[in-house]
C-alpha cells in the first residue's frame, strides 16, 4: 500500500536535499558582486517567461533580495486560467509551506519578547495537549515540533484534516497517535505538530495564532497583502487561484483551505511582500536598519537540528532547522523551503546569507518543480555564472516520481472473476476507532457507500472481490482508487473494516460498533 498523506512530503526537502548536489567551484572562495547578481537577474527574466510560455505553469511571481534592497519583482502568466488576469508583483498566492520558515520568524519574534523560549515545554503552555506517550507530553518543545523530531509519523493528522475535523479536533486526536520513532530521535515532516507548537507559542502572550502574525510579523513590516486567513486571501481581488492538470491544460478546479494547520501552510502573501520578510532574514532580524526580531531566537531557526537525509547527491547531509532546510553548498550556508499544494500551489524560498543573497518564486499549479528550479537555477548563475545542472529537468523528475509514489493502485481493477459479496446488510454499520472517530457504512443509490468524518463526506463503493470494496478518493491527499476490506464474523456479519488509505499510520482499522448507519 502506497502512503497516501505523504503525496508531497518530500516535496518539502528536496530542494535543500539536492541543492547539496552542486559542486565546489573556485568562485565558492570570493563572494557574489552586484554585476553577478545583475546579470543573473537578466537571465531570470528570459528564464521565468519561457516557462509559462512553455505552459509549465499559469502563473509565476518572483523577488530577490542582494544586500538589503529588492533588486527585482516581476510577474508572469495569469492568475486564472479562465479569465486571464495577469499576474503581478503584488498578486497573492497560497504558499503552502512555504509558511513554516514565516511561522519559525514569528515565534522568533514571541521568543524574543521574553515569555517563552524555543525550549518551553509545550505542557507549560497548553496543558490540555497530548501525545501518545505522557513522558513525551511533558517534556516535547516548541523547538522539538519545529524541527519535526517529536516522533509522530510523517504528516500525522493531515487525513483528520481532509475529512473536515478542526484544528481543536486534530490537536487533540494526536494523543491517539502511536509514535513512529523514539523521541527525538528521528525527522518526520508534520503539519500539525508544527501548528501545535505555534499555537502554544502563541497561548503564552494569549493571542490567538493568526493574531499574532498578524501582530508580530505583517503589520508591522507592512505586509499589507499577507495573512494566515483564508477568508483573507478568497477576498484579495489580486489573487492567483490554484490550478491542476488536466489533459495536459492548466485548469482552476479546487479551492484548498488551510486554515486548520495555518502555521504550517495556511499563509497567503506576494512576491513584494515576501520580498519585506526576505530583507528581515537575511538582515538578521532587522528591517531598514533597526532591529525588529530578536536576533538570537531568529538565527537558531537557521541552525542545523536534525538530519533529514544521510546523503545527498554530493554526498553531503541535509538538515532541518526550525522551519527551515539547512544545507551547506560549496561551504556556504543555504536555507530553503518548498510549499506544495497538489490541488495547486508550488513555490520555493532559497537564499545564501552569507552573500546577503535570497529569491522567492510562487507559482499557482499543483507543483512541478518550477518555482525550486527557477530559485536554483538563479542562484546558480549568480555564483557561477551560468547553471551547473538542468535543475527544470531534476526537479520536474522528482516530483513526477513523488506524485507517482503517492497514487494507489491496488483496487483500481478487479480482478477477471471476483467472489461474490455477502448482502449489503452484511457490510452496514457504525464502525469506530479513537483516531478517526465513526465511520459508516450506508445502503445507497442500489449498492454501497462509506460516510467519513464530522461533514459526513459520502463516496460511492464498488465491489472489488468477495469482502473487499473500493472507493474514488478526493481532495489534497487523494490517492485515487483505494481499497476498503472487510472482516467477518462467523455469523458472516462484518466485526472489523480496514480503510486503506486511512491506514497509512496504522489507523485504518475500524471496529463494528452498532448495526446504524448515522456517523456521530
Amino acid at each position: 500500500m502506497k502512503r497516501s498523506a505523504s503525496r508531497f512530503a518530500m516535496a518539502l526537502s528536496v530542494c535543500g536535499f539536492l541543492a547539496n548536489g552542486i559542486e565546489a567551484h573556485a568562485q565558492d572562495r570570493a563572494p557574489v558582486t552586484a554585476e553577478q547578481v545583475k546579470s543573473a537577474v537578466q537571465a531570470l527574466d528570459k528564464l521565468a517567461q519561457e516557462q509559462v510560455d512553455a505552459n509549465a505553469v499559469p502563473g509565476l511571481s518572483i523577488a530577490v533580495v542582494f544586500e538589503d534592497e529588492v533588486v527585482y519583482a516581476e510577474g508572469f502568466g495569469v492568475r486564472d486560467t479562465s479569465t486571464a488576469g495577469p499576474v503581478d508583483a503584488d498578486t497573492v498566492f497560497q504558499l503552502a509551506s512555504l509558511s513554516k520558515p514565516i511561522s519559525s520568524t514569528i515565534v522568533a519574534a514571541l521568543v524574543g519578547d521574553g515569555k517563552i523560549t524555543w525550549d518551553s515545554k509545550i505542557s507549560d503552555l497548553d496543558p490540555a495537549f497530548e501525545m501518545y506517550d505522557p513522558w513525551v507530553t511533558r517534556e516535547i518543545t516548541i523547538r522539538d515540533f519545529f524541527c519535526h523530531r517529536s516522533g509522530l509519523p510523517d504528516h500525522a493528522g493531515d487525513l483528520l484534516e481532509e475529512l473536515g475535523f478542526t484544528r481543536e479536533e486534530i490537536l487533540y486526536r494526536l494523543r491517539y497517535q502511536p509514535p513512529d520513532s523514539s523521541f527525538r530521535a528521528g525527522y518526520a515532516y508534520t503539519n500539525f505538530g508544527l501548528t501545535e507548537g505555534a499555537v502554544a507559542a502563541a497561548r503564552a502572550y494569549g493571542l490567538e495564532w493568526e493574531d499574532a502574525a498578524e501582530q508580530k510579523l505583517y503589520r508591522p513590516l507592512g505586509m499589507t497583502s499577507t495573512s494566515s486567513r483564508h477568508d483573507d486571501f478568497v477576498a484579495r481581488q489580486n489573487k492567483a487561484l490554484g490550478h491542476v492538470l488536466i489533459d495536459g491544460k492548466w485548469v482552476q478546479k479546487y479551492q484548498r483551505d488551510p486554515d486548520t494547520e495555518a502555521p504550517a501552510g495556511g499563509v497567503s502573501s506576494s512576491a513584494n511582500d515576501l520580498a519585506k520578510w526576505l530583507r528581515l532574514q537575511l538582515a538578521g532580524g532587522k528591517f531598514d536598519g533597526n532591529p525588529f526580531v530578536a536576533e538570537a531566537p531568529l538565527a537558531e531557526t537557521h541552525l542545523a537540528h536534525i538530519m533529514i537525509n544521510p546523503t545527498s547527491p554530493s554526498g553531503l547531509p541535509g538538515f532541518y532547522g526550525l522551519g527551515w532546510n539547512v544545507n551547506y553548498t560549496g561551504g556556504r550556508l543555504q536555507l530553503s523551503h518548498s510549499g506544495a499544494f497538489s490541488l495547486g500551489a508550488g513555490t520555493n524560498v532559497n537564499m545564501l546569507p552569507s552573500e546577503q543573497l535570497g529569491i522567492i518564486a510562487l507559482t499557482n499549479g499543483a507543483p512541478v518543480g518550477v518555482a525550486e528550479g527557477v530559485t536554483a537555477t538563479f542562484l546558480d548563475t549568480a555564483r557561477y555564472g551560468k547553471p551547473t545542472r538542468d535543475w527544470f529537468k531534476i526537479y520536474r523528475q522528482a516530483f513526477a516520481e513523488m506524485t507517482a509514489a503517492g497514487e494507489e493502485t491496488d483496487f483500481s481493477q478487479p480482478p477477471a472473476s471476483p467472489l461474490p459479496p455477502e448482502d449489503d446488510a452484511a457490510y452496514v454499520g457504525t464502525y469506530h476507532n479513537d483516531y478517526f472517530g465513526e465511520i459508516a457504512i450506508v445502503e445507497q443509490d442500489g449498492g454501497l457507500a462509506i460516510v467519513q468524518g464530522p461533514q459526513h463526506m459520502t463516496f460511492a463503493m464498488k465491489h472489488y472481490d468477495r469482502d473487499s470494496f473500493s472507493y474514488v478518493t478526493e481532495g489534497e491527499s487523494a490517492v485515487g482508487t483505494a481499497g476498503i476490506t472487510f472482516t467477518l464474523g462467523p455469523d458472516r456479519k462484518a466485526t472489523a473494516v480496514v480503510v486503506e488509505n486511512l491506514e497509512i499510520n496504522g489507523q485504518g482499522w475500524f471496529r463494528r460498533v452498532a448495526p446504524v448507519s448515522d456517523v456521530q
